[in-house]
């Protein structure tokens, strides 16, 4: 692996996320200094465009044409990169492929998807062979699920150098956000709507906090959100947060692959902070409505046509370069110990969250897999942010990428 041209590609550089992506890079890194990287995608045209649009000294990138359902393609490009990097979605339609070929070639991958469902089928599917191959995959490297995992890593190694012991519960609650998503987003969660529709085994393996631990079995009863609840802890109404179906799952696998280090009745759970009072109740009850409008139209043919062909954003459409500026977020871990000690943690981003601030999680994520994690020190596999990248990652991020990680007084 040694004698490859990059350390890593961009695989779907003309997506929405993947020109984000790639502006970032070579803001960062230009055509190929301290990070060999390069381009792909299916048409040669739009890279030739999206490269253009990068700006003076962006004609050194490397351009490679591939499409996400040409396996020899595909084999091409990933012999010749240390890391892919992967921002072709809806992952459970356009993804499995390009995982299959990486766990045969022995290639470092990270993704930035939510679809619990497809990485479990990539779990069942790879995992052994990844390990016999080296192939470390990592998915879930946007705000999805990395502000979770690497805040419920970072609240864990605080815990334990203040008290000598890790929280045994952690609640994180979303307190500010601002950002909207784009269409690649609402066609995953489209998709997974769809599928549950189909397939009640499937609704159970998604209701499962445990699904991709090893083994999926349950070790405590999981708090899940999804009516409006009021915090005893903060006195503010909570409602339920969209991507805690992923994120939980995640630190999961985390504590799980870690050896258990959170404990093995460790308990999770993420929210919306909607306020206090009756504001704050209102706001709660208008969000768990609304989000269960649009699965229950997400789920139904007729409405689900209706929302994707006149109302929803399509694929390709998201924020613009002044609301990814404008947007933020700030994230609250409230932990307690098995003594009674409790610790308040919080991560920041500085961009709005599923796309300026996943653009620069994800480059950076993947510059930490190719650049500062060796094979001796993590094997092939399929890992998590945390396991895979942990502090490696909370340095480039705190450094780089905008986020911070710290201690509330």
């Amino acid at each position: 692996m040694s004698d490859q041209p990059f350390n890593l590609i961009v695989f779907g550089a003309t997506s929405f996320v993947g020109q984000i992506l790639c502006d970032y890079l070579f803001e960062r890194h230009g055509a190929g200094g301290d990070l060999k990287w390069a381009m792909a995608g299916r048409s040669k045209a739009k890279l030739e465009s999206v490269r253009a649009s990068l700006g003076e000294g962006a004609s050194g990138i490397t351009l490679i044409t591939a499409d996400a359902a040409d396996e020899k393609a595909l084999h091409d490009m990933c012999v010749q990169s240390r890391v892919i990097i992967s921002t072709v979605g809806p992952y459970a339609l356009y993804g499995s492929t390009l995982v299959k070929v990486c766990v045969e070639t022995g290639t470092d991958y990270v993704d930035l998807t939510g679809e619990t469902q497809w990485i479990l089928q990539m779990l069942q599917a790879h995992e052994s062979q990844a390990k016999k191959s080296g192939a470390r995959i990592i998915h879930c490297c946007g705000f999805d699920s990395v502000p979770s995992d690497l805040g419920v890593h970072h609240h864990q190694k605080t815990a334990l150098e203040k008290f000598g012991e890790p929280a045994t519960q952690i609640r994180m609650q979303v307190a500010r956000m601002k950002g909207s998503a784009s269409g690649g987003t609402v066609a995953s969660i489209v998709n997974i709507a769809r599928e549950m529709a189909k397939d009640s085994a499937l609704r159970k393996t998604l209701a499962n906090p445990y699904s991709l631990v090893p083994g999926g079995q349950a070790r405590a009863r999981q708090l899940n959100i999804k009516t409006p609840t009021r915090d005893p802890q903060t006195g503010a109404w909570l409602g339920p947060f969209v991507m805690a179906g992923v994120n939980t799952r995640i630190v999961h696998r985390t504590n799980a692959l870690s050896g258990y280090d959170y404990g093995v009745d460790f308990l999770y759970d993420e929210s919306m902070r909607m306020g206090r009072g009756l504001k704050g109740g209102l706001a709660a009850s208008a969000l768990t409505g609304g989000l269960g409008a649009f699965m229950a139209g997400a789920v139904l043919p007729p409405t689900r046509w209706l929302m994707e062909n006149y109302i929803l954003p399509k694929p390709g459409e998201g924020p613009s370069p002044e609301q990814q500026r404008d947007g933020m977020y700030d994230l609250r871990f409230y932990g307690t110990t098995a003594s009674g000690n409790k610790l308040t943690t919080r991560v920041t981003g500085d961009r709005d969250p599923g796309y300026g601030s996943t653009a620069k999680i994800l480059g950076e994520a993947g510059a930490c897999l190719a650049q500062d994690i060796a094979r001796s020190e993590v094997g092939g596999g399929f890992w998590t942010p945390a396991t895979a990248l942990g502090d490696a990652l909370l340095a480039r991020l705190e450094q780089h990428a905008g986020l911070t990680f710290e201690v509330c007084d």
